[in-house]
């Protein structure tokens, strides 16, 4: 199998030549096209001795030759096979964190072909192997997952990990490198501050890294031959892992507002805009649990893959941190509104974390618990106004969140067919399902203009609109924009969730602004 060019790699790469710029995630590295022998490679010093008698070259693995941490990758797939482990984790560390990673591997498998490598450091050693020098492959990841990523890469000669009880970082990497190959008898790459221990007894030093005071204190301890450098996330990547570009769907918050026409209300308002933020905060927590928990499955995706974890771009440490300040700082805004609004807010968090750990696999159950997770964002709308919610927006809002629901998940089984061909899966559910899918989902979405439409013919209707026959126009309009997102979705068109597709999208736009403005107009 060939590997898919990337526009990404390239860019970074001091004293180094990248001709052959590869796939972000390395699928098949042992296929990896390499430069030409001819060629200097990524480290290349003027004058070069023959490889076969240069002394063994030993890589790190987390953050040096892939872009994650293995610890907390396992640990990710650990919580979403068994989330209930979170509470073994404090168990295993206090016997230290050897143990730890030992407990881990022997519960959880990773698949090594799906990890982020970085492409250029792989095709110089691939080349330096090719010509006879020895690899050797040193790592404080347990040796589980080390020998894997080795027998995957089929690079290495000897592969020297953490074994349950000797956690093989700092300190002790150098002392068993130094006991294997002598002091100063081997090159070393590693990529952060605690690899300066090893350094210290290494022949050369090749940092994987742009900080320069790490290849500063990198040359003082040893020979600095060069560095490997990709360009830093920006601002506006760790912005974008909490995903601002969903928070349109708590606008959903302001309904009931709008719907009892107090819109006009300073107090009410501010009090909708506090409820607002709190679920931004809830929901970007809940996005950065999922991406975690979703890191294999994205990466085997032709558009997630690009997503800042998936990719390596981010650390995985900075959703692990974020993840419950976020999800705290949002139940403490909606404390300040009531005591029903907190347990709305709770509510939602913990059912958008059981979603991403495991509701998400269930067939059927995972687009029951996204249209109720719109439902809540309704519900809290109305404790937070004071406005009692009528048994008419419930059922409008749950029957039509359905239907979007149903389009996320057939918009994700077309785009996977893509890749899979006729035996894509995506969630679980597979192509044979995609006519249940369409069925139940157009019908949900007529049965939300169902409800619209009685609700205009009641005479509660006329209570709140005095001209509440140009209501009527919306029931249309509903009706082609749902028929719409349905054709983009058969099309294989819809790459985002529904909603979001419904901002960026100019036909969606237009219809959503007749309907809002029909139903201006029947004030």
């Amino acid at each position: 199998m060939s590997i898919p060019p990337s526009s990404e790699i390239g860019s970074g790469l001091h004293k180094a030549s990248s001709t052959s710029p590869l796939h972000e995630n390395l699928v098949n590295p042992t296929n990896a096209p390499s430069p030409a022998l001819g060629q200097p490679s990524a480290i290349a010093p003027t004058v070069r001795v023959p490889t076969s008698l240069l002394p063994p070259l030993v890589v790190d693995l987390d953050g040096t030759l892939i872009k994650t941490d293995l610890l907390l990758e396992s640990v990710c797939s650990l919580l979403r096979q068994e989330p209930l482990a979170l509470f073994a984790l404090p168990i295993w560390l206090l016997k230290g964190r050897a143990h730890l990673k030992r407990e881990i591997a022997r519960r959880v498998q990773l698949d090594p072909a799906l990890l982020p490598y970085r492409t250029e450091l792989f095709d110089y050693l691939r080349v330096e192997h090719d010509q006879g020098r020895s690899i050797i492959l040193a790592t404080a990841s347990d040796e589980q997952f080390a020998k894997h990523i080795a027998d995957h890469l089929k690079l290495f000669d000897m592969v020297l990990a953490s074994d349950g009880i000797t956690n093989l970082a700092a300190e002790r990497k150098r002392a068993r490198l130094v006991a294997q190959f002598g002091e100063r008898g081997f090159d070393y790459v590693g990529n952060e501050s605690r690899d300066l221990a090893v350094w210290s007894s290494a022949r050369k030093a090749t940092v994987v890294s742009r900080n320069p005071r790490l290849k500063q204190a990198a040359a003082k301890v040893s020979q600095f031959e060069s560095a490997f450098e990709e360009p830093d996330a920006s601002v506006a990547e760790y912005l974008g892992a909490l995903r601002p570009q969903q928070w349109m769907k708590n606008i959903l918050v302001f309904l009931p507002l709008f719907a009892a026409h107090l819109f006009t209300e300073p107090i009410l308002l501010l009090r909708t805009i506090i409820a607002f933020v709190a679920f931004c905060c809830c929901a970007s927590s809940g996005y950065l649990v999922n991406d975690l928990c979703d890191l294999p499955a994205d990466r085997h995706h032709p558009s997630k893959r690009l997503r800042p974890f998936a990719s390596g771009r981010l650390p995985l440490a900075y959703g692990f941190a974020m993840a419950p300040v976020l999800a705290v700082i949002g139940c403490l805004l909606a404390g300040l509104l009531s005591g029903l609004s907190f347990g709305v807010v709770v509510l939602y968090f913990i059912v958008a974390a059981a979603y991403s750990l495991s509701l998400k696999k269930n067939v059927l159950l995972d687009v029951f618990t996204l249209a109720s997770l719109y439902t809540l964002r309704i519900i809290e709308g109305g404790l937070a106004a004071a406005v009692p919610l009528s048994v008419w927006l419930l059922a409008f809002s749950m029957f039509l969140f359905l239907s979007l629901a149903y389009i996320k998940r057939y918009a994700e089984l077309v785009i996977m067919r893509g890749v899979d061909g006729d035996h894509a899966k995506a969630r679980g559910y597979e192509m044979s399902d995609s006519a249940l899918l369409v069925a139940t989902g157009t019908a949900s979405g007529y049965a939300a203009v169902l409800v619209l439409s009685l609700y205009i013919a009641s005479g509660s209707v006329k209570v709140l609109y005095s001209t509440h026959e140009v209501l009527w126009l919306v029931c249309p309009l509903l009706l082609y924009w749902i028929g719409y997102l349905w054709l983009v979705a058969h099309r294989g068109k819809m790459y985002h969730d529904p909603l979001v597709f419904a901002v960026r999208d100019r036909t969606s736009r237009i219809l959503i602004l007749l309907m809002l403005a029909a139903a201006l107009v029947a004030i």
